[in-house]
């Protein structure tokens, strides 16, 4: 179904070029499969390359001189490009050190400012989410109420949610997408059924693991908060990076006491580490144009996006980065597609003996590209070190991790392992894991 989705061969190999160590380990330069993209990700040579020398600057960007203008015009145009992610024509940008602390602030704000006895969740969220309802439901003497999973789909059903929510629900916390099963859900759907039990329902929403595979809307899915990690979006580290509406932005939170209310950031953000941003967008774009005709490199959109003032969604820009997330996402789907049915040739992870994807959802719709796999009866630390051995990293997931416990509980699982490839990858990336997956499957009997 997706096979025809596929990059072309000219278009897969200057996307590898693109990136860092895509085939290689780079500590001891051997060849592998970096599948726990999940957990880290491949790194945008553009993105890298963008900070490297604006950190030594000694100026100030707050300063009114040439240097400091210029990196003035940095962090405007990294604050405008995550607008541009987002789509948000109207809220506050907010940044910390890492996505939790975002998505920590964003809970306590709410929970200290509006009236209500319980908080809504899901069984499926990363703890940096479902711990900070946890933490302040508990502070603040909430009812915490938990939607469960569904072993169908590898999600939580909007319905199991929403009949969780009523007028004295303070918030919602649901996850764009799964760390876990790679399940997205659907948000707008999710949004517009909780509003019709409680229209002012402030909710958030954990985008750290969708950010990298698909789509962000806050205009469609008007929601208060959602955060993402740039470093899971082929970036760097050290920054989290939130979006807040207007009302939730509004609300009594920490500040330095002369800046607006509205204010979020404490101090300023780096601006190598919006340049890193900016080239993230920049590479997007480029891959959108590549399909929608338009002339984009990413020199073109750093100096078009640079007269900009970083308050505002620049349209074409955004339709370029959607059509380049749209590509990436029907890319992974027909990767998915492989890994799961396989070819003629090569049996995919449904056809092997003593495998199993748990959970399996056939409807690939609503699916990113990570996949939980079991090995009937085996030990999944010892089968991560012999996928090691043959040039494959991957993570594993045992009820013993503090990541995954409460995720593979609601399962009634008790480990797997995640698989988790990006775009980068080609169709022979999958062929290659899948003929090793087999081996080691065979190897056990």
């Amino acid at each position: 179904m997706y096979e025809k989705e596929l990059f072309s061969a000219e278009l897969q190999k200057e996307i590898k070029d693109r990136f860092y160590y895509v085939d290689c380990d780079p500590h001891i330069g051997a060849k592998r499969l970096f599948f726990e993209n999940a957990g880290g990700s491949y790194r945008l040579k553009a993105a890298v390359e963008a900070g490297s020398d604006k950190d030594a600057y000694p100026d100030c960007p707050d300063r009114d001189h040439h240097s400091a203008r210029w990196l003035n015009d940095i962090l405007n145009r990294g604050m405008e490009d995550i607008r541009v992610i987002f789509n948000a024509k109207s809220g506050v940008i907010a940044t910390d050190l890492t996505a939790t602390q975002v998505m920590f602030n964003m809970v306590r704000t709410i929970v200290q400012n509006v009236e209500g006895t319980n908080m809504v969740t899901t069984a499926l969220e990363h703890p940096s989410a479902f711990d900070a309802v946890n933490y302040y439901a508990d502070k603040y003497g909430k009812e915490l109420r938990v939607a469960d999973t569904s072993n169908e789909t590898g999600g939580v059903e909007a319905e199991d949610i929403v009949k969780l929510i009523d007028r004295d629900t303070v918030l919602l916390s649901v996850m764009h997408a799964s760390n876990f099963s790679g399940a997205a859900m659907n948000i707008e759907k999710i949004v517009r059924m909780a509003r019709e039990i409680k229209p002012e329902l402030y909710i958030v929403v954990d985008g750290v693991q969708h950010a990298a595979h698909g789509i962000f809307d806050v205009e469609k899915a008007p929601v208060d908060g959602m955060n993402f990690g740039p470093y899971k979006f082929f970036g760097c580290r050290g920054i989290g990076v939130g979006y807040l509406s207007d009302r939730l932005a509004n609300l009594p939170h920490h500040k330095v006491i002369r800046k607006p209310q509205n204010e979020w950031r404490l101090g300023s953000p780096v601006p190598m580490q919006m340049a890193s941003i900016s080239a993230v967008v920049d590479y997007v774009c480029w891959l959108g144009g590549q399909f929608a005709g338009a002339d984009c490199n990413g020199s073109d959109c750093e100096a078009a996006a640079a007269s900009r003032c970083g308050k505002s969604v620049d349209v074409g820009r955004r339709q370029l980065f959607v059509e380049g997330m749209k590509r990436i996402s029907l890319h992974e789907k027909a990767l998915l597609e492989r890994m799961l049915d396989g070819t003629e040739s090569v049996p995919g992870l449904r056809h092997i003996s003593g495998v199993k994807v748990c959970p399996d959802c056939r409807d690939l719709t609503n699916r990113d590209l990570i996949v939980p796999v079991v090995f009937e009866g085996a030990d999944h630390g010892e089968i991560v070190k012999e996928y090691e051995r043959r040039g494959v990293i991957l993570r594993e997931t045992p009820m013993s991790s503090m990541f995954f416990d409460r995720i593979l509980g609601s399962f009634g699982m008790d480990g797997a392992l995640r698989v988790s490839p990006l775009h980068c990858h080609g169709a022979e990336d999958i062929d290659e894991y899948l003929k090793i997956t087999k081996k080691i499957a065979e190897s056990l009997r």
